[in-house]
């Protein structure tokens, strides 16, 4: 057997168990050289923001343990994507290139790029169905269209061929040798952990990044909290979420495990939760096929007519007192508090926050959204762009334009007691916290007349 290698391309797929790039790699019998790319380079990609990058920067370290366990290492490499792996191929003679596959738009350009470029040198170049359940082009309405309502498009999905079930780790991969002509990075030299200040003290008292941590809070969701998850779930003050989301955003996971580790809890009481979870896991799998319709899900309406919205002129001081969780009210702040501190917010109140900055400030959208990805650890490219799209009214299966979240009544409803709130805002209900920067009656109403000046454009 040649010593060519064989190369995986890791990208938001860090683990190495059910990794189909990196099984096919070990299967091969060459030597494997594993790398990732940081490309903060090329104008289209999008970076990670902080609270991303942070994490990132944990679960590269987390892989990099995994394969030298397996006998093999993680390079990194720095630049734009296409010409570093150009560059890697023709450094190390390559014989093939396997990576588990991207949908955004400017994501799946550089791939097509990349494996045209190899193939045309001699350089076998494949990519695998890794991050998704249901490839995008496999499910369509009957017309051959793809679906822009979830109930069907969900139905759809539970109709087709079940996924496939994971795949275990590889027993040993094979290392290859580095060239000394590439020009590697170090960890600490992609400059992915914040500094000056240090603001991330947060997120290391509430997350392990990392393959094992996140296997580990897969079970343990499954094991303790599954059977409550239907009447909980929307409880911001109970821990009855699954907290995988930056899992599955960053691959230490696969929906593949989730899918079948839940499938096998699903009898007896937990019947009915489990199938609430899993239509949850159906909801990424719809935005992830919205995005590969919509590549500018970030910053396009879904449906144009919401161009003609009448956005006022931005209030910097609203958008600050949103952003710092100043807003004067509660249930809006303890949102925003968490998501600063820890990275995430509860779904729920995800909604409730956006609702208030899109229809009580009347703030565009496109900045909530722009807040929230670079402070969430788990805002990949299609479920943040498309739930701010769904609160918006703007997006694919989204709310009714009239759908306002009324935050205090939300507060009541799932927070009667005020635990979440008073977690958070611990100067709710003294006189040291302030009066609402808006009216929610009155803003409600001004949101609604905007809203007509898009139903008058259809």
């Amino acid at each position: 057997m040649s010593d060519r290698p064989a190369i995986v391309w890791f990208r938001d797929d860090l683990r190495v168990a059910d990794n189909p790039a990196l099984h096919a790699a070990a299967q091969t019998g060459r030597p494997v050289l594993c790398v990732f790319v940081w490309d903060d380079e090329t104008p289209e990609l999008r970076a990670p923001g902080g609270a991303g990058r942070w994490w990132l920067h944990h679960s590269l370290a987390s892989l990099a343990e995994s394969l030298e366990r397996l006998g093999s290492r993680l390079v990194l490499l720095s630049g734009p994507s296409e010409s570093v792996i150009a560059t890697l191929l023709r450094e190390t003679d390559a014989a093939a290139i396997f990576w588990n596959r991207r949908y955004g738009g400017v994501e799946r350009r550089i791939d097509e790029s990349v494996k045209t470029a190899a193939r045309a040198a001699g350089v076998e170049a494949a990519s695998f169905a890794a991050n998704l359940l249901f490839e995008p082009w496999t499910i369509r309405t009957g017309q051959g269209t793809p679906f822009s309502v979830y109930t069907p498009f969900w139905r759809s999905c539970l109709a087709a061929a079940a996924p496939r079930r994971p795949g275990p780790a590889p027993r040993e991969v094979q290392g290859a040798s580095v060239p000394q002509s590439l020009d590697t990075v170090t960890l600490d030299d992609l400059g992915l952990l914040p500094t000056r200040p240090d603001w991330a003290g947060g997120l290391r008292e509430t997350w392990e990044p990392g393959e094992k941590a996140a296997h580990e809070q897969l079970q343990r969701f499954l094991s303790d909290d599954l059977g409550d998850y239907r009447e909980q779930r929307d409880v911001p003050g109970v821990d009855a979420t699954s907290r995988l989301s930056p899992r599955l955003r960053w691959g230490e996971l696969s929906p593949h495990q989730v899918w079948h580790a839940t499938i096998e809890k699903r009898r007896g009481a937990t019947a009915e939760s489990a199938s609430t979870f899993l239509s949850e896991v159906g909801w990424r799998e719809f935005a992830y096929h919205t995005l590969f319709e919509h590549p500018d899900l970030a910053t396009v309406n879904i449906h144009r007519e919401y161009d003609s919205f009448p956005w006022p002129r931005l209030h910097p001081s609203a958008l600050r007192a949103w952003e710092q969780g100043r807003t004067g009210v509660p249930l809006v702040d303890a949102g925003m508090r968490e998501l600063w501190r820890t990275g995430v917010m509860h779904n729920r109140v995800r909604m409730v926050t956006a609702s208030f900055l899109i229809k009580n400030l009347l703030i565009d959208w496109r900045r909530g959204e722009q807040w929230f990805w670079d402070t969430l650890v788990d805002a990949d490219p299609a479920n943040n762009a498309f739930n701010w799209q769904w609160v918006a009214g703007s997006g694919a299966d989204a709310a009714p334009y009239f759908r306002i979240f009324n935050p205090e009544l939300q507060r009541k409803k799932f927070d009667p007691q005020g635990d979440y709130v008073r977690r958070w805002v611990p100067e709710w209900d003294t006189p040291d916290y302030p009066e609402p920067i808006v009216d929610l009656a009155e803003t409600r109403q001004a949101a609604l007349a905007a809203y007509d000046v898009v139903k008058r454009s259809r």
